[in-house]
């Protein structure tokens, strides 16, 4: 399920830049607002799921239903030619799938406490796998050359059905509650948690988590479209050029290792010091990026890939922690909603969309060439001017074991 799971996403998620830039001929300005899908998506979805399987229907019956309706969304995708139809079918797909993301996750801890067995310590293995995954459905896409091609939807699309029977097949897991309990709207739709923006440290956090999920949005949309854009002769027939994807692969590679770190970290500097190393290696991401090649930079590329791991880890597994350790159980699952709101939805929609116009309006040239020196080096001096201004406004010092106990009105 996991491996499935993530291939499905990591069959389009990184080229489907190139496919609506080098392939379609769209302008940044209209992919952006196509990438922004997700983070629409990932606004509301992922809770009215999760309302869904609490009270209503069984958790993998709706993943397999999620994950069918848009195993069939996708198979739509590559007869459009028009990016305004092509938003709005992508938008319906993500709709789909980005709940399953943490259904996916109900499905697994609920099948292995019904079997007595420690999440804790065996879920990290399977969650591996989706890791796997992702980087199988990138070499799958990149060695096959179906990047610039729509075979890559229909290649998703094809695991998706395959994933939404499956999951029919997996052991029950029924609501744990048909009412409400007595739970007010407010509580039953996770608002409560947004009181933690009354706490000055919470507020912080959150909205730095927030523009650290832009950053993100950056990397996954630009990585292979940038790749691409080395047409002189001098690099046609290098690696990178022929399989940006497989190279591009090498972040996910390095996300594994470093999820492994995050323990050692996070006990040994705390929260503010991780998301520190995390801005400072989403500088040395783009930095490297602006100034490598595939051929005699080839190696900040793959550095830069590798950095990715601690980028992407140090801000969104660590975030998740933090939450998980420092707020009371009482509104912890409603502010891991929170923090996922502020990173997949609102950072990635805003990362998507301004980032498009940014590119269009400053770093197209007259012969519609792209000036990726130009882009990378603006995405890291964004990165190097949030990085200066954290220290400053996060008030937190790290002090294991403390809880905050929101208070009720």
């Amino acid at each position: 399920m996991s491996f499935m799971q993530f291939f499905i996403w990591g069959s389009w998620l990184i080229t489907i830049g190139t496919y609506c830039s080098v392939t379609k001929n769209w302008s940044f300005s209209q992919f952006g607002a196509i990438f922004s899908t997700m983070g629409i998506s990932a606004l509301f979805m992922p809770a009215i799921a999760g309302i869904l399987v609490d009270r209503v229907i069984n958790a993998e019956k709706l993943l397999g239903f999620f994950h069918i309706m848009g195993g069939i969304t996708l198979f739509f995708v590559p007869f459009i030619n028009s990016p305004t139809a092509f938003f709005w079918i992508m938008l319906l797909n993500t709709l789909f799938y980005m709940p399953t993301l943490s259904l996916s996750i109900t499905v697994a801890y609920s099948v292995l406490k019904s079997k007595n067995i420690d999440v804790v310590t065996e879920y990290p293995p399977i969650r591996t796998w989706g890791t796997v995954g992702f980087i199988f459905a990138l070499w799958t896409v990149s060695l096959t050359h179906n990047e610039t091609s729509a075979n890559q939807f229909y290649i998703a699309g094809a695991v998706a059905l395959l994933l939404g029977l499956y999951a029919f097949t997996l052991p029950e897991c029924p609501p744990l509650s048909r009412k409400t309990n007595g739970r007010s709207f407010t509580e039953a739709f996770g608002l409560k948690a947004f009181a933690l923006f009354r706490v000055p440290r919470f507020a912080v956090f959150f909205i730095f988590s927030m523009l650290l999920g832009a950053a993100l949005q950056l990397t996954n949309a630009y990585g292979t479209t940038f790749l691409h854009g080395f047409t002189q002769p001098q690099y046609k027939n290098s690696f990178a050029v022929k399989y940006p994807a497989a190279l591009i692969s090498l972040s996910q590679i390095s996300e594994t290792l470093f999820i492994l770190a995050i323990p050692f970290f996070l006990k040994r500097f705390g929260i503010k010091n991780i998301m520190l190393f995390s801005m400072a290696a989403w500088v040395l991401r783009f930095g490297l990026f602006a100034f490598g090649d595939p051929a005699g930079g080839l190696w900040m590329l793959a550095l830069s890939c590798i950095i990715y791991g601690m980028a992407f880890d140090f801000f969104n597994i660590s975030g998740s922690l933090f939450v998980e350790t420092q707020i009371s159980a009482e509104i912890r699952g409603s502010a891991q909603g929170v923090f996922m709101m502020m990173v997949n939805g609102i950072g990635a929609i805003l990362g998507s969309i301004i980032s498009g116009l940014v590119i269009d309006r400053f770093f197209v040239r007259p012969d519609h060439t792209s000036d990726w020196h130009g882009i990378w080096l603006s995405f890291a001096g964004y990165a190097l001017i949030i990085s200066i201004i954290f220290p400053f406004v996060f008030k937190y010092k790290h002090t294991p074991g403390l809880t905050y106990k929101i208070k009720h009105a």
